[in-house]
């Protein structure tokens, strides 16, 4: 029944109402071909045979062009180590060696470690802090060496200025830059009253890194 309705003619009042004149069937069978020629990109007629019997035809379809454009466009690089160390991108000239110039980073510092701490109160749990403090950033920071395997370096004492992996970068009050090694060695932070000790040889890690680590909670570390 469904196909009887799909081959009836149009109804004479809706050719009227749209405008369209019905075609005889030589007509529709020449525009039938005509169409189907063109859609399926010059095969035979075999095949055209073929594959309207056996497969289902997308009529008029091209396949999208590649976008040729996005290949000749390359993603920036960044600098690679060697090119930062001659571009001397980490690297704090004399002048700016001044242990005053760092002063409104330590209390930068200051407030945000209070924050991240929840106040640094005197009920404050040593152990929550200590947790905090293990992802905390410590640029800003008033750091002292109070042991290391190289005597010369204990008593150091400035404001930590640059953190790297395996070292930390100071200015101490006498505007002098200096570099502590963090295997070896261990710092003593104090904030509000609360001392926290740093141990360098297990903190060899670069600031981003070590704030998505989970530390474990462990005895007593030797250097």
């Amino acid at each position: 029944m469904e196909e009887a309705l799909v081959q009836a003619a149009i109804p004479r009042d809706l050719v009227d109402f749209l405008g369209v004149e019905p075609q005889t069937n030589s007509k529709a069978q020449a525009f039938t071909k005509a169409f189907l020629k063109n859609s399926t990109q010059q095969q035979s007629q075999h095949k055209v045979q073929s594959m309207l019997s056996h497969k289902a035809v997308i009529l008029g379809y091209s396949r999208p062009k590649k976008d040729k454009s996005r290949r000749n466009t390359k993603r920036a690089k960044g600098l690679n180590a060697r090119q930062k160390r001659a571009m001397k991108i980490f690297h704090i000239k004399p002048e700016h060696q001044r242990y005053e110039l760092f002063l409104p980073l330590h209390e930068l510092w200051r407030q945000y470690i209070t924050d991240l701490c929840s106040g640094l109160k005197s009920t404050s749990n040593p152990q929550f802090i200590q947790q905090k403090l293990l992802k905390a950033d410590f640029h800003g920071a008033i750091i002292t060496v109070v042991r290391s395997k190289c005597p010369s370096y204990v008593g150091i004492t400035g404001i930590l200025v640059q953190e790297f992996k395996h070292v930390f970068k100071i200015i101490t009050k006498e505007d002098k830059l200096k570099v502590i090694p963090k295997r070896n060695s261990v710092f003593a932070v104090e904030i509000n009253g609360f001392v926290s000790h740093i141990y360098g040889s297990k903190f060899e890690q670069r600031a981003s890194e070590r704030s998505a680590k989970k530390f474990k909670v462990r005895g007593t570390i030797d250097l």
